[in-house]
């Protein structure tokens, strides 16, 4: 069991990312957890230099809660491709450019992947909840599917036009907010961690 977050608990979410926030804002409404982003504190946003995502979803979580004096909750997440041996995975973002150009990253992905039949790709999601003291609990999800081109759907965020979970037929561009969170990488961690923390503290 990790560390219990009780109602009304005040919470950081370590990202400066509009679309991880509102995904995870999401994701804690039911639990009654007072939440505040790491961009309203005027938090810095650390150096990924981890070399997987639970590394930095760790990095990130200690760095907001240290300076916050509170526990924090960080996502790191990517999409890999199959055909590229798991890239742009940790580096996903980077792909995107200074600008962060998610349209210039997923034509980056189907220019790598060229002739290749193998469409086979996936989202990770790992999330760590970090306390001022130090401790720290990580979650991992992930969700298999098939990178599509062209782009469908103006939903969602990063890839989300390029993927298509396994079983189904709408990229998560194309899906409704609400069926994404039933069963996205990111809402499998978070499954995750409201089990461990005995839902949230209720």
């Amino acid at each position: 069991m990790a560390r219990r977050l009780l109602p009304g608990a005040r919470l950081v979410i370590a990202s400066h990312n509009p679309g991880k926030l509102r995904e995870i804002a999401v994701l804690l409404a039911p639990h009654g957890i007072d939440c505040v982003s790491a961009a309203t504190l005027g938090l810095a946003e650390p150096e990924e230099t981890a070399a997987d995502f639970v590394g930095n979803a760790r990095l990130k979580a200690l760095a907001a809660a240290g300076a916050a004096g509170l526990p924090a909750l960080a996502d790191d997440s990517g999409f890999s491709v199959a055909a590229l041996g798991g890239a742009p995975g940790v580096v996903s973002a980077r792909w995107a450019g200074p600008d962060k150009d998610f349209a210039v990253a997923m034509a980056r992905v189907q220019a790598e992947i060229g002739p290749s039949d193998d469409r086979r790709a996936w989202f990770t999601a790992a999330l760590c909840l970090a306390w001022p003291d130090g401790e720290t609990a990580t979650f991992l999800g992930r969700v298999e599917g098939t990178t599509v081109w062209p782009p469908r759907g103006t939903r969602g965020f990063g890839y989300d036009p390029i993927f298509v979970p396994l079983g189904g037929s709408a990229t998560y561009g194309e899906m409704e907010p609400a069926e994404k969170h039933a069963s996205s990488h990111r809402a499998r961690a978070f499954a995750q961690l409201v089990a461990a923390c005995g839902r949230a503290g209720r």
